[in-house]
């Protein structure tokens, strides 16, 4: 499995807690077999970690970062900060204002501290835009991405035949 190479994705988040969002990262990162690494990095609660983990990620290999945060969400853009490796953040929702919090504090990063943001709990999509980024230069990542978005688009139109079906019944 991909997980025991160096790994090229690292999957960063602020609690532990934040692993029921984070874990649809790392799955997709699996099913496109690449070889990942899943830490806590706090930005507030590990100040210092935060900082050697953006600062030393390239020079271990590390060629995107997925930054899962909730509330003030501040780990994306301070990781993106210290670090030219594009970051992914995934605004992760929390029982207060349902992540609407993390989604604006990850999206309104200055000029020149760029941080590619999905949805609101979007750990999936962070996932393939992690694997799009690899998939650039790597042809075996971009066959796989083309694999997932042909078995997308066949479960489509069984779903769409599915509902034909459903519909004349009625």
């Amino acid at each position: 499995m991909a997980e025991t190479s160096a790994p090229l994705v690292g999957v960063i988040m602020g609690s532990d807690s934040d692993y029921s969002v984070m874990a649809d990262a790392v799955q997709m990162l699996r099913e496109f077999d690449i070889a990942h690494e899943v830490e806590v990095v706090s930005a507030h609660r590990t100040p210092e970690k935060m900082v050697r983990y953006a600062r030393e990620a390239a020079g271990r290999g590390i060629r995107v970062i997925i930054a899962g945060a909730g509330g003030a969400a501040h780990l994306p853009g301070m990781v993106a900060s210290m670090t030219t490796l594009p970051v992914i953040g995934v605004p992760v929702p929390l029982a207060k204002l349902d992540g609407l919090d993390s989604l604006l504090s990850i999206v309104q990063m200055p000029g020149g501290i760029p941080v590619a943001t999905v949805s609101i709990g979007g750990a999936k999509n962070a996932g393939i835009l992690a694997a799009r980024i690899l998939g650039s230069s790597d042809a075996s990542v971009a066959q796989r991405l083309a694999d997932y978005a042909e078995a997308l688009t066949a479960a489509v139109g069984e779903k769409n035949d599915a509902l034909k079906v459903r519909v004349a019944a009625e």
